[in-house]
């Protein structure tokens, strides 16, 4: 098994925040670069307010959520607006090959760190603004979170029950599937300077980003112009699906069969009641039709038993269906042990706890998060004297100047 990773000897500012910036620069920094994490503890990074904190004690460094965006980082805690913090961020730009930002469009400009700025002290630097919308554009100026993009991409309009107002996807959406994307940009630009010699500058929207996740959608409407709106746990192609509820406190297994066969499979594993034989049943038109009634037999079925022997019975006759899962179930999935997907690490403040790997594996190669993300500022002293090169007297100057916050 190979020792050496994708990454080395690749270096990263990464000047970004909240979550999707972050795990975009976390995929290189779990495979061998050097990523430094600048951030300020005026404000903190928005993640690190938010939970779950380890045992339930709220603090700067307990968020496990932050902690799972930035494994393998180094953290630089840096004032920007401070001139001596905005001299150091450019010597880290004039050391890195990539920086990466997720401000509001303008704000790297602002602080005197934008792209031409760059480019100046680093003509092969690739630059990286991940924002809602966008750089340019009329919509350019709007700032938010991943809720806001998912609303204005449409997929609150397309989550959620008929009866009830939109409920989007489950958190920030934009924020986890723009990543996905953007980090296979950056590749293509490293291997274009590879190449080249050249750097660039990459605008990513991540309204345009996560509209590829509803392309099904957007075609639907092109070829045929129906509008696809909310569904619940609902298929327009095929019945019944949905979750269903199990014994046990609000415990439950979804279901989706999708074929015919499908159908005769469930029917056969509920010990084929008199009810299923009903001919309303018997054709996918019938049983969308009819969805609600088929719902109420189903959910009897279910009632009585557990979510596990559900999921374990319908599987074994071939019905698609899963146990709808908490984080605690995630923990003792046997498929994610199998295959090795969360990684302990110790943290410096909270010790030891799990991080989520990566969702694929590669033969010969079995690499997950490195290290635990920093705490802020813990790498202070290693990034200005070890990576940057800055003498005693330029770091004492810096912090008498109060940049180093």
């Amino acid at each position: 098994m190979t020792t050496k990773l994708p990454f080395d000897g690749l270096k990263v500012a990464d000047f970004s925040w909240v979550w999707a910036a972050p795990t975009t620069a976390k995929y290189f920094a779990d495979h061998g670069a050097t990523v430094v994490r600048v951030e300020t503890e005026n404000p903190p990074d928005r993640v690190r307010t938010v939970g779950p904190f380890k045992d339930n004690e709220p603090g700067t460094n307990r968020s496990h959520s932050f902690g799972d965006f930035n494994t393998s980082k180094y953290g630089l805690s840096l004032d920007l607006r401070n001139p001596e913090g905005a001299n150091v961020a450019r010597r880290l730009i004039g050391w890195a090959d990539i920086m990466i930002e997720s401000f509001a469009t303008g704000k790297m400009d602002d602080l005197g760190i934008g792209y031409e700025t760059a480019k100046k002290i680093n003509p092969s630097v690739i630059m990286v603004s991940t924002s809602l919308m966008g750089q340019t554009g009329p919509a350019s100026t709007y700032a938010g979170y991943g809720f806001h993009a998912g609303a204005i991409a449409g997929f609150y309009e397309i989550t959620g029950w008929p009866d009830l107002p939109p409920d989007g996807p489950f958190t920030a959406y934009t924020d986890g599937a723009a990543p996905r994307f953007l980090a296979v940009i950056m590749m293509a630009a490293l291997d274009h300077r590879r190449r080249t010699g050249q750097g660039q500058y990459i605008d990513a929207s991540q309204l345009e980003v996560s509209l590829q996740m509803l392309a099904p959608q957007i075609i639907d409407y092109n070829a045929s112009g129906r509008l696809v709106s909310r569904m619940g746990n609902r298929s327009s192609v095929s019945a019944p699906q949905g979750a269903y509820q199990c014994s046990g406190d609000d415990q439950w297994c979804a279901i989706a069969v999708e074929t015919d066969q499908d159908w005769t499979n469930l029917r056969s594993a509920m010990g084929d009641p008199d009810w299923a034989n009903d001919d309303r049943f018997s054709t996918t038109e019938g049983r969308l039709t009819h969805h609600d009634g088929l719902d109420e037999h189903i959910s009897r079925w279910t009632a009585g038993k557990s979510p596990q022997n559900v999921m374990e019975t319908l599987q074994s006759s071939g019905v698609p269906s899963g146990v709808v899962q908490r984080s605690s179930d995630l923990m003792r999935d046997s498929q994610l042990k199998h295959r090795n997907f969360f990684r302990e690490l110790e943290h410096s403040e909270v010790g030891n706890v799990p991080y989520t790997g990566h969702q694929f594996r590669i033969a010969g190669y079995d690499n997950g998060p490195r290290f635990a993300a920093p705490m802020l500022g813990e790498h202070n002293d290693y990034v200005l004297r070890d990576l940057l090169g800055m003498t005693d007297d330029e770091i004492t100057e810096v912090a008498i100047s109060g940049a180093l916050v």
